[in-house]
């Protein structure tokens, strides 16, 4: 039976720190994927003329994220053009009137969370009873945290808002693209999913379908609904740890981008949110890196109902939203190329974390370890980080050298 010293289980951003980081200091490491390719929610697909990120995108708070030094080590592109989430192109559909009434009432929102702080840490409960921009709210909670403001944490909420800074950049030729490239040098093994992690013997075993190894040390950077799910079996002394994932749910936040013929008539990087008042809406950026194809990201609710939809579905509810902005000449010129519904993947079950109301604390019930040889990392294990690439790898480095020593 092979024997490795660290098994590290998932090669999404965690488990891709985490392999760097241990293969770096001279350790005998494994990781372990199930899928066939690294990256796990960070996915640049090639097509169109480029590269095109189906999860994460953006390298948010660049000012404290070590992808980016990462980025420009290896020789990618880090575009520093800010995003335009807050601007409505050519107010369309969304005048400035109606734009600065949204903003004052997410403003309102966000005092009442911190001021008011209702008793039952519901994000939801901090909603102003009738509204008119409650499903503004609702679609910005989706966006930030892959669900609806009813589902989330009012701590964990300010949590990640007060530790993020406004600057956003991106890499051109692909997140995913930067997070696989990292492992670069490190043993994988693809399309090998981890059924059980066994710990009573004085090493690991560590059941695939492929077969069986054993392990000094292992770490487990799976998502919180794969093991909430009971993918992968832990003896009774993990149950907390998985009664925390189960309360710390993948949202949902999917993409889809169409292409666009005679996408010169629009503004490079600008930005469109389809229908204010909904949360089921898409939120675009026109012509990313001034490429010919229009993104649209879906968060919560409105991520929900197109995966129920289907990405066929999907793309036709995004081509009705712009043609209402845009002009119903646009229908004949969009198409969609490609796009992502990450909570039927079998591997990943959703986008990215956020505690239930009541649940903060299970962030670090996560984190720490039951089994000094077995540590759980990944964005949902970061106590402010969570939902981001950079959380993830921060936590993957932090699990390497607690086994390292």
């Amino acid at each position: 039976m092979t024997h490795v010293g660290v098994a590290v289980v998932g090669g999404g951003a965690a488990g891709v720190a985490a392999l760097r980081t241990l293969v770096d200091a001279g350790q005998d490491a494994l990781l372990l994927e199930a899928k066939d390719r690294l990256g796990g929610r960070a996915h640049t697909v090639w097509t169109h003329g480029g590269p095109l990120d189906l999860g994460a995108g953006w390298l948010h708070s660049a000012e404290h994220n070590p992808w980016v030094a990462i980025a420009e080590a290896e020789g990618f592109t880090v575009d520093r053009t800010l995003p335009r989430w807050y601007e409505q192109w050519r107010d369309l559909g969304f005048s400035p009137d109606d734009k600065a009434a949204a903003i004052a009432a997410y403003a309102a929102f966000d005092r009442r969370m911190r001021e008011v702080s209702p008793a039952s840490d519901r994000a939801g409960d901090a909603l102003e009873p009738g509204c008119a921009w409650n499903g503004y709210l609702d679609a910005i909670s989706g966006y930030i945290n892959g669900a609806g403001s009813s589902q989330v944490s009012i701590a964990d909420y300010l949590a990640y808002d007060d530790a993020a800074t406004a600057t956003d950049w991106r890499v051109a030729e692909g997140y995913g693209a930067l997070v696989a490239r990292h492992a670069v040098g490190g043993r994988v093994a693809l399309g090998t999913p981890v059924t059980r992690i066994g710990a009573s013997a004085k090493v690991l075993r560590i059941d695939t379908p492929r077969g069986a190894l054993t392990a000094d040390a292992a770490i487990v950077t799976t998502s919180t609904n794969v093991l909430a799910a009971g993918a992968i079996g832990f003896d009774p002394r993990f149950d907390d740890v998985l009664h925390a994932a189960a309360c710390l749910p993948l949202g949902l936040a999917d993409k889809l981008f169409l292409a666009v013929d005679g996408a010169a008539e629009l503004e490079a990087d600008a930005h469109l949110l389809g229908n204010p008042r909904s949360p089921v809406t898409a939120t675009y950026t026109l012509c990313p890196f001034g490429r010919p194809v229009i993104e649209a990201m879906f968060g919560g609710e409105g991520a929900r109902a197109m995966e129920a939809e289907g990405l066929g579905g999907a793309a036709a509810f995004a081509i009705d939203e712009l043609c209402a902005l845009l002009g119903t000449g646009w229908r004949r010129r969009l198409r969609l190329v490609a796009g992502s519904a990450w909570g039927k993947d079998p591997h990943i079950l959703g986008g990215y974390s956020h505690a239930l109301p009541g649940r903060a604390t299970m962030r670090q019930v996560l984190a720490t370890p039951v089994d000094a040889r077995i540590r759980f990392a990944g964005e949902a294990c970061s106590p402010t980080e969570f939902s981001t690439a950079h959380g993830a790898y921060k936590t993957g480095v932090d699990a390497a050298h607690a086994l390292i020593g």
